[in-house]
């Protein structure tokens, strides 16, 4: 497979018409069809379904849409990173979920922008799951990761901030007016938990005799989303607790108290492109800073 017919691969796809798309890459018709037949021969696979006026992807195609724009983007990345340039550039992508650790990690990145203007950034939401796969494609640069997670592959630093847990309630709930809930109390009502199975592992020991009575009736990664099954009334939402509100619901902590550390993560490698490699060298100054101011 040529880069050049995945970005033509995508074009279609994203256009969903065969002469939008030619008009776009400035070809004809006829040789865009024909490089898209070419590729489906190669692939042995048939990635659209065509029709007069539109042509839709097959679970093929939407697999290939996947693997094509992960390879354009790291091969762009990869020819942004060997221009040179006395000026320090590039693009840095970081994945993180939600969580307090972004706040500060905002934080160092605006100071680092501050000092070198041109370096761009791309971020992706995601939990740590969704994250270490993009770090191991090479398509993150760096990932707030919560913990419990596996960082053996990866090296680290460590947040200087807990994740403090609790459960997002409606607010005409019973529990929602008290300062915090037991693990008894939400073993008795319909629970909504993040799908990450080691956290989840995680809250079955925060709950302790009680596991056995954890009523999960939805799972989920959009805190967003969850928030708004618990508002419809389907259930408490057990998450991290966020700087922000949604409507309708009140977030009390979880008694006894349950803190989760948070880990900047990047792939083990000998070298790195230059942006990167002085973010990483202004995260740690700014860590040691606040080591220092602790002291």
């Amino acid at each position: 497979m040529e880069l050049r017919v995945l970005k033509y691969f995508l074009a279609v796809a994203r256009e969903e018409n065969i002469t939008r798309a030619a008009a776009l890459l400035h070809l004809t018709q006829p040789t865009l069809s024909r490089q898209l037949m070419q590729l489906e021969e190669e692939l042995g696979v048939q990635l659209f379904y065509r029709s007069r006026y539109r042509i839709v992807l097959t679970d093929d195609g939407m697999l290939l849409r996947r693997r094509a724009q992960e390879l354009v983007d790291l091969a762009e990345k990869t020819e942004q990173e060997f221009r040179r340039d006395p000026e320090l550039h590039g693009e840095i992508a970081i994945g993180s979920g939600e969580l307090e650790g972004m706040h500060l990690l905002a934080e160092w990145l605006a100071s680092f922008h501050q000092l070198h203007p041109r370096v761009t950034y791309r971020l992706s939401s995601g939990n740590a799951d969704h994250t270490k796969e993009r770090l191991e494609n090479g398509t993150l640069d760096l990932g707030l990761l919560l913990e419990p997670v596996d960082i053996s592959r990866y090296d680290i630093l460590r947040m200087p901030v807990k994740e403090h847990w609790g459960v997002h309630l409606p607010e005409n709930s019973p529990l929602a007016q008290k300062e915090s809930v037991t693990a008894q109390d939400l073993a008795q009502i319909p629970l909504i938990l993040t799908e990450r199975g080691l956290v989840q592992k995680e809250l079955e020991r925060w709950f302790g005799p009680y596991a056995a009575n954890i009523q999960a009736v939805a799972t989920g990664n959009l805190p967003y989303n969850m928030a708004t099954l618990a508002r419809a009334g389907m259930g408490a939402f057990i998450t991290v607790q966020l700087r922000c509100q949604y409507e309708g619901l009140r977030f009390v902590p979880l008694s006894s108290a349950l803190e989760s550390d948070t880990v900047l993560a990047w792939k083990k490698t000998e070298s790195f492109p230059p942006a990167f490699a002085a973010l990483l060298d202004h995260i740690r100054q700014c860590l040691a800073a606040i080591s220092d101011d602790s002291k």
